[in-house]
């Protein structure tokens, strides 16, 4: 389940990050919402996920993650350019998020 929720965290970055631009610096009313709903349930999602996955493994799939749907979405919505280049770095940064799953060991409180 921790996954689970890192991996929605990760897609609320993606929102966060996304809404903090359509914001124009904070000065949309809604996408400031957006970005200040989306930031919070991000971080608490991965605040939940570092009490069983290490925070090594769960930042780097959080950021990562985040980052390569920010600009998949920025590359679909025309905001950013595409090109097969940044398609195929970001399926990498996708199959490394995958590795750290299949290769990390979860961390179990005590």
């Amino acid at each position: 389940m921790p996954w689970v929720v890192l991996l929605g965290s990760a897609v609320l970055e993606a929102v966060w990050a996304s809404a903090l631009a359509a914001s124009e610096g904070l000065s949309r009313p809604l996408p400031a919402v957006v970005f200040l709903v989306a930031g919070t349930l991000s971080m608490l999602g991965l605040a939940h996920a570092v009490r069983s996955i290490p925070i090594g493994s769960a930042y780097a799939v959080w950021t990562g993650l985040g980052a390569a749907l920010t600009v998949a979405w920025a590359m679909t919505t025309g905001a950013e350019g595409f090109s097969v280049a940044k398609v195929l770095l970001l399926a990498g940064v996708v199959a490394s998020v995958i590795g750290l799953k299949l290769v990390g060991e979860e961390r179990h409180a005590g």
